[in-house]
């Protein structure tokens, strides 16, 4: 980073260009208990050394931005539409919805990212989609939400749903969402629509809570789970997103939802909010989804005849 002439602002070099973050010092996450505080400058130094591994989770998706301009305790924006004051080099997308059009923001590069941050977008939701092909999205996410602050029963969980996907011969990974849960990510190779894949996700769900009734649950009604592990599907569809791998989460201490190893689900310092904007780059160097990255998704065909299959 580079100071500023003006007062309150720093220069920022990202890739080929050069971006003005606006009050720096600015604190978004206040130091609150055993939580550090953390200021704009530290959210836009961490999505810059994060920008490599992120980037490839985003190029050509829409996306929903989750924006604090008075830091994570004050009011919350949801963006979908890009402003007009945004430089014209940030790529947008225009697509449908029921009652109009939304010109969307895609974040192509680590200056996208660096802007993002200076608007005090903290955390970047993803569609599953890509902007070419907005009906036929590239992965499937079932997401882990437990009843309550037991991660013992999210470990468990994706044991489950990993195992169940490995008989089904899907690839698959994880991510901690930074919030309460676990992701488990499938790259699909972009084929099936959203109908497809929902219903794909939904009878995998199914299958699952059928054979752990007492610990699982599709119940989208909380009131209606029992305290179990809901198996949440319904990010698998149309305009719906899922928060992207290396984004901040609006909660004490920065955490990050965070791409790990199968290996890693057996770590007992493992949490959902186990990285935070302090250590998710070591985190990412590691490479977590070599197995995943740059590699083609799977049809679902396949495994849609094996999965009825164990269905019965």
């Amino acid at each position: 980073m580079t100071a500023g002439d003006g007062p309150g602002i720093r220069r920022v070099r990202a890739g080929r260009r050069t971006v003005e973050v606006h009050r720096p010092d600015k604190v978004l996450f206040p130091g609150e208990g055993n939580a550090r505080e953390y200021t704009k400058g530290d959210l836009v130094a961490y999505y810059r050394s994060v920008a490599a591994f992120m980037l490839p989770h985003l190029r050509g998706r829409p996306l929903m931005l989750e924006r604090h301009p008075d830091g994570v305790d004050g009011p919350r924006f949801v963006q979908k539409n890009t402003p007009e004051h945004y430089p014209e080099w940030i790529t947008r997308v225009e697509l449908p919805k029921e009652d109009g059009i939304v010109r969307h923001t895609v974040c192509d590069d680590s200056a996208g990212l660096v802007l993002l941050a200076d608007q005090a977008c903290v955390t970047l939701h993803r569609w599953l989609s890509r902007a070419g092909h907005p009906h036929r999205p590239d992965v499937m996410v079932f997401d882990l939400d437990p009843g309550g602050e037991d991660f013992g029963a999210v470990r468990e969980a994706a044991r489950w749903t990993g195992d169940l996907l490995d008989e089904l011969r899907l690839p698959s990974a994880l991510m901690t969402t930074g919030s309460r849960g676990l992701h488990v990510v499938v790259p699909l190779d972009g084929r099936h629509d959203f109908d497809e894949v929902r219903a794909f996700a939904r009878d995998a769900a199914g299958l699952l809570a059928a054979e752990h009734p007492d610990r699982l649950t599709t119940a989208a009604r909380r009131k209606d789970r029992g305290g179990r592990l809901y198996l949440d599907v319904q990010r698998n569809a149309y305009a719906q997103t899922a928060v992207a791998p290396y984004s901040v989460r609006a909660l004490p201490g920065a955490p990050v939802a965070t791409p790990i190893t199968w290996e890693q689900l057996d770590d007992p310092a493992l949490g959902p909010r186990r990285w935070t904007v302090a250590d998710a780059v070591e985190q990412a160097r590691t490479n977590p989804w070599s197995g995943l990255t740059g590699r083609r998704g799977r049809a679902l065909g396949p495994a849609r005849r094996r999965l009825d299959a164990l269905r019965g």
